[in-house]
């Protein structure tokens, strides 16, 4: 983790948003959809609807039409209303601080949740999407076959303050070299402490 914060010093999300509410939305249309791809929608929609009371008063097909350009923009419309509605009615309008609290919303699973929890909030999160399940499993620092539980590898090896920055350098390091299907292993900067076979 050393080696990867001096090489990625500057790792953070690359998803725009303004408020916990548009870092759910922009995390829930991040699924199968490239973080530059959800930047183009969402730079659009939020200038329309920006709290959970606009998105609690759309139906799925107006939602739909504004974030065609993401991948299962129908599931996700009606997961990002339903989600909305929930956090009008049960929260106040407040997107909840707590991930029990978040996983209880539609659409939003244990990466969206930490996500949400880690960077608009601060906590202590490691969220586990593919780039750090990935990397992870590569460099031997789990060898889990879930998220969940790579998830609980890294966290019993990483500090609770540093979980969040380790997840943006381990993504970045998926991105940049360690590729899923034909990593840059002569190119990386941990290639000396990694099993994987380079």
């Amino acid at each position: 983790m050393d080696i990867l914060a001096k090489y990625y010093p500057q790792a953070g999300t690359a998803l725009n948003f303004k408020t916990p509410f548009e870092l759910l939305v922009a995390v829930i249309l991040s699924a199968q959809s490239t973080d530059k791809q959800v930047n183009r929608v969402t730079d659009l929609l939020f200038k329309k609807y920006n709290k959970p009371g606009d998105f609690a008063a759309l139906s799925a097909g107006e939602l739909a039409k504004h974030i065609k350009g993401c991948g299962l923009y129908r599931n996700k419309s009606k997961y990002i209303i339903e989600a909305s509605r929930e956090i009008v009615k049960r929260y106040g309008g407040i997107v909840p601080r707590t991930r029990e609290e978040l996983e209880t919303l539609p659409g939003v699973g244990g990466k969206t949740a930490g996500v949400v929890v880690g960077v608009a909030y601060g906590g202590s999160a490691l969220p586990v999407d593919t780039h750090v399940f990935r990397v992870a499993r590569r460099l031997g620092l789990s060898s889990a076959k879930t998220p969940a539980k790579v998830e609980e590898d890294l966290a019993a090896c990483i500090p609770p303050q540093q979980r969040m920055a380790a997840h943006h350098r381990l993504i970045a390091h998926g991105r940049a070299i360690c590729l899923a299907r034909k990593p840059v292993c002569g190119a990386c900067c941990v290639k000396e402490l990694c099993p994987y076979k380079w």
